[in-house]
Order: structure tokens, then sequence, then C-alpha cells
């Protein structure tokens, strides 16, 4: 699937992520923050960015909503159907930002985690500007794609936020 140059850039985002989004402490389930400023779970700051759609636009796989599922209700005890309905969200954030559910074509093997494989692979498939994960900032950059952690990808976009909306001062002209 291919990408205007217009379109927010293409961001794929660890089960890590997506599951501390909603896991961690007092996340939000059907909202999430958007900095500025950045909140105290930088899983949901990141989520919050792509649901903006403004920056960054989320890609995911088959693979990485079965896993979000898996994690969420034999880790964290979820009900399944309440597990089924947070992945339903997540399709809904990736196509209203500008992202979608790939199929990944190429099989990578670059990690010891065979797990931490198929995210790479949803990057590829993606044609992704950026991956955001706790696990693979190692790997950065891998293939070209920059791999930052959710607390450096929610600061930088809470940062760019604010650059943008501070007035500029006017320069005085030589008279």
């Amino acid at each position: 699937m291919s990408r205007r140059e217009s379109s927010p850039k293409a961001a794929v985002f660890d089960i890590n992520v997506l599951v501390g989004a909603v896991a961690g402490g007092n996340s939000p389930f059907r909202s999430w923050p958007s900095p500025p400023p950045v909140s105290d779970n930088p899983f949901a700051d990141c989520l919050g960015i792509v649901n903006d759609a403004k920056e960054f636009s989320l890609w995911l796989s088959e693979h990485i909503l079965v896993n979000v599922v898996r994690v969420l209700t034999k880790g964290y005890g979820w009900e399944g159907d309440v597990a089924g309905e947070y992945v339903a969200i997540l399709v809904e954030i990736a196509e209203a930002s500008g992202g979608d559910v790939v199929e990944p074509a190429v099989r990578v093997t670059d990690c010891p985690d065979h797990e931490d494989d198929r995210i790479l692979e949803c990057a590829l498939a993606a044609n992704a500007d950026l991956i955001v994960s706790a696990d693979l900032l190692l790997m950065s950059p891998w293939r070209g794609i920059p791999v930052v952690g959710p607390p450096e990808f929610a600061s930088r976009v809470d940062a760019a936020r604010r650059a943008t909306r501070r007035p500029r001062r006017r320069r005085p002209r030589p008279g």
C-alpha cells in the first residue's frame, strides 16, 4: 500500500506499547491523552498521538492484533470480548489515521525473539518511517527505520507541538 507525501508518517508500535496504553495503571480505555502535555503513561500518550492523526499514522498486522488479545487475556486477565473490542478500536484508529492492517510478505529473522521479528515484518510491509518499541531500541536504526522508546516518542511530539504553538518573535528590521 503506498502513501502520499502529505500523509502522516507511518508508525508501527510494538505490542508492549499497545498493551501498556490500556493495561498500565489508570489508563483510559475509550480515549487517550494527546500531548501536550505528556501524561504519566507514555504508552497511552503514543496512542493519543496516532489517534489525533496529525503527524503519524498507525500500522498494524494481524499478528500484532492477535498478540495484543493474547497478552491482555492471559497476562492481565481481561475478558476476551473486552480485549476484542480494544483491538477493534485499534483498527479504527489505524484506518482513521491513514494507516491500516497489513499482511507482511517478507519474512524477517533479525532478532533472537521471533515475536520481535513480526514487528519488524509489519514495519517493512507498512513502509514505516518509525518503530516505537521498548524492546528493539538497540537495533535502531533497523534497515534505515529509526526505533524509539515510548517516552522519547511522546516527548518529541509534545515538544514539536509546543514549538508550533509559540508565537514567533518578530525581529526588528534594520532602519
